[in-house]
């Protein structure tokens, strides 16, 4: 049976593995699945305006999701998450991996 986490130990425990995983700043690979319909896959590419990211896009067989994958240097794991809370804020229906 698996326990669902309170975004606060997700994020904390993601911290510990970024921090474990990689000399920072470092390059930091972002994937989301964000609705199609409307403008979302914009928004998600205006949260990472003017960053030097580099965003790839591929829309689902049927069309109804489109997949954002942002490659991006950070500086620190607290950025990293900043940037995950910024886009689950902003952009309805995202689905972070």
């Amino acid at each position: 049976m698996s326990e669902s986490k309170s975004p606060e130990e997700f994020y904390a425990k993601l911290k510990k593995q970024l921090q474990d995983t990689a000399m920072w700043p470092s390059e930091y690979l972002y994937k989301f699945i964000v609705p199609t319909k409307g403008d979302k896959t914009n928004l998600v590419e205006e949260i990472f305006n003017n960053m030097g990211a580099v965003i790839e896009k591929k829309q689902s067989k049927k069309g109804k999701y489109t997949s954002v994958s942002i490659n991006v240097r950070m500086k620190n794991p607290d950025h990293v998450i900043e940037k995950y809370k910024e886009v689950a804020d902003k952009v309805e229906g995202v689905i972070s991996l």
